[in-house]
């Protein structure tokens, strides 16, 4: 018995002596799980923000930045504590926006160890740009000369439906003498194989499917898909040839609000009011500013600015 007693002290002696490297584990476990914590937090904040400023600039509203990133930064931590800034500042000539996101996490146990706080910091880059290719949800192609006689030949701000009859039936003067804009061509092109989808690049040539059918790979569950959907379609500004050797040279891309169609040769049909003439094609929607943050589509210079924008994260 006095042996044990005698021991009492030994033991609270090593139990002291473990204390600082079981204080240092706990910092490993639990002060690194918060610091990777804030780390991701702070990431998505500089991400938001990032994207959120692009979007804005896209827009041709670039807002106040400083505001804009500080916001998206703050709504993204847990402690609402981060300082976001825009470095080394807005570049809007080349589309492209860098933000830093700052932010300290103050240890519960790593403080034994010395370091009570760590300063952790996140970076994002977005830029943005008018479209210069991608894939289409539609295989269909309007002229510039269609697009300009819808918006007036600005850009794109109603949100009043406009009805857009396909070439043959077109009530506006950019289809010629023959009322299309190609002999045999009625707006829609070879889609993709096997999709109702036509991928295409600006200065890059479109081939026209002929005839006023819908082509073969589209069906009634992949066009009610982009019903009251925003869809981006290719523009073009030349034409060639005739028939099945008809083609389109590619201008730029603009965005429609898909609100209605009428698609006699397989009975597609939506919210057609005022569409249904008898074979007759026609979609009813409106041209307007969008911005797509989908990756189907490519950003460049040299696209023209027809309303559309693509917002991508690039680091």
């Amino acid at each position: 018995m006095q042996r044990l007693k005698q021991e009492r002290g030994a033991v609270s002696v090593i139990v002291a002596l473990l204390m600082v490297p079981l204080l240092g584990f706990a910092a490993f476990s639990v002060d690194i799980a918060s610091l990777w914590s804030e780390q991701q937090q702070l990431q998505t904040g500089a991400d938001a923000a990032a994207l959120a400023v692009a979007q804005d600039c896209a827009r041709n509203n670039c807002q106040t930045p400083s505001q804009t990133v500080q916001t998206m930064a703050a709504a993204n931590v847990n402690d609402g504590l981060a300082t976001a800034t825009v470095t080394p500042g807005l570049t809007p000539a080349t589309g492209q926006v860098t933000v830093s996101n700052v932010g300290v996490r103050h240890h519960h146990f790593a403080e034994v160890l010395g370091l009570s706080q760590t300063t952790i910091t996140a970076a994002a880059t977005a830029a943005w740009g008018s479209p210069t290719g991608g894939t289409a949800v539609l295989p269909l192609a309007f002229s510039i000369c269609e697009w300009n006689a819808q918006t007036g030949g600005g850009m794109p701000s109603g949100t009043t439906d406009r009805l857009i009859f396909f070439t043959k039936s077109s009530g506006t003067s950019c289809t010629g003498p023959s009322h299309n804009a190609v002999p045999g061509g009625f707006a829609w092109v070879n889609p993709d194989s096997g999709t109702c989808n036509a991928t295409s690049a600006i200065n890059a040539t479109l081939w026209s499917s002929t005839g006023a059918s819908v082509p073969s790979g589209c069906s009634a569950t992949s066009m009610s898909l982009q019903q009251n959907q925003v869809v981006l379609l290719p523009i073009f500004d030349q034409t060639a040839d005739s028939g099945a050797n008809s083609s389109y040279h590619i201008y730029g891309y603009a965005a429609f609000r898909l609100t209605g169609y009428n698609f006699p040769s397989k009975a597609f049909t939506f919210n057609a009011s005022g569409c249904t003439k008898p074979s007759v094609n026609c979609i009813k929607g409106y041209f307007l500013q969008f911005v797509d943050m989908n990756s189907v589509f490519h950003y460049g210079s040299g696209a023209p600015n027809l309303g559309a924008a693509v917002v991508k994260l690039t680091k």
